[in-house]
């Protein structure tokens, strides 16, 4: 029988390439702008993104979409959160009625904001005791994630909600780059030192428990995941398929662009890292990953925020590169 993953990898290692006449356009564009050549920095780059993965000399920014998926996990049991899971719907429901950082973002900026509810009452397995999800269950929140992406944005920011989602997404880095659940844990929602503790421990018992069966990245995602995380990859490797450029947001996102990688390394060429997160190790998973986040601002809020205020950053990029007068039209010297 084949593996429910069997679409999901040849999926992955199907990643059409970015497209550099577009980047050469722009280029030519950026140099015939009021400006010394490479003064805007990021934001030049930032275009030169868009344009590359959208597949356009003229890149736009009709639909930016921010995606939240939600999802609760049976770890809480062990005591790893400072928030009992009810929190996750209470915060979707908050996220709908425009109350939560991340609503206040897009409202202000004109992004379109989904929120998308998986089976919250139906928490995955406590990954101390059991698999988090089976293969099955698994590959079938992956194919949701792809579905998400449906409304074709022209740029998706991903974000998530879920009680005890630091843990997994901390099991999950243990799995693919080693070390013990302390090397990975932080204080998520703000757990104080014995709740530490319990999260460093629960990640420890995790990978004891599940040790024979994490050798490939689906199966560690199925063991010691989340549905959100699932959901995520899915986004990532639609918006693959559909030229859609990616923001990816914090700790708990960037697990999901962890695995893509890890099945193949072009996988995430597509994404960028909108933030670089307060949770001590989303540094190490990015240098592990080879990636460099957009922004540090010291935030760990999750729910997409930071992904968002990178989403807000390559709309003003893109309307200097569209609205900056030239060398010619301004009627100033140009250089020697």
């Amino acid at each position: 029988m084949p593996s429910p993953f069997a679409d999901i990898i040849d999926l992955l290692h199907i990643a059409p390439s970015g497209d550099e006449s577009a980047v050469a356009a722009i280029r030519q564009r950026d140099r015939q702008l009021t400006k010394p050549p490479g003064s805007l920095g990021e934001l030049e780059h930032l275009v030169e993104f868009l344009g590359r993965w959208q597949g356009k000399a003229k890149p736009t920014l009709d639909n930016p979409m921010v995606a939240i998926f939600a999802a609760n996990h049976g770890v809480t049991d062990q005591g790893v959160s400072a928030f009992p899971r009810e929190v996750t719907a209470q915060m979707v429901a908050n996220f709908t009625a425009g109350g939560a950082a991340v609503s206040q973002i897009c409202a202000l900026h004109e992004l379109n904001l989904r929120v998308f509810e998986l089976a919250l009452e139906l928490p995955t397995g406590d990954i101390t005791r059991t698999a988090a999800m089976d293969d099955r269950m698994c590959a079938a929140t992956v194919a949701y994630g792809m579905e998400a992406v449906a409304g074709k944005p022209d740029l998706l920011a991903i974000g998530e909600m879920g009680i005890g989602n630091t843990t997994v997404a901390a099991a999950i880095y243990a799995a693919l780059f080693g070390g013990s659940g302390a090397d990975w844990v932080g204080r998520g929602t703000g757990v104080d030192d014995a709740g530490l503790a319990r999260k460093a421990d629960a990640v420890d018992r995790a990978l004891a428990l599940h040790r024979d069966a994490l050798g490939d990245p689906l199966a560690i995602l199925a063991r010691l995941g989340g549905r959100e995380i699932a959901a995520m990859l899915g986004a990532i490797i639609s918006t693959r398929q559909q030229k859609i450029p990616v923001i990816v947001d914090g700790f708990v996102a960037t697990a999901a662009a962890a695995i893509a990688q890890a099945v193949n390394p072009d996988a995430i060429d597509h994404c960028i890292f909108g933030h670089l997160s307060g949770e001590h190790a989303h540094a190490r998973a990015l240098e592990a990953m080879g990636k460099r986040p957009l922004l540090n601002l010291g935030m760990r809020l999750g729910e997409g925020s930071g992904a968002a205020l990178a989403a807000v950053l390559a709309k003003t990029a893109l309307h200097l590169h569209n609205n900056m007068a030239t060398f010619g039209s301004a009627g100033v010297s140009d250089k020697n």
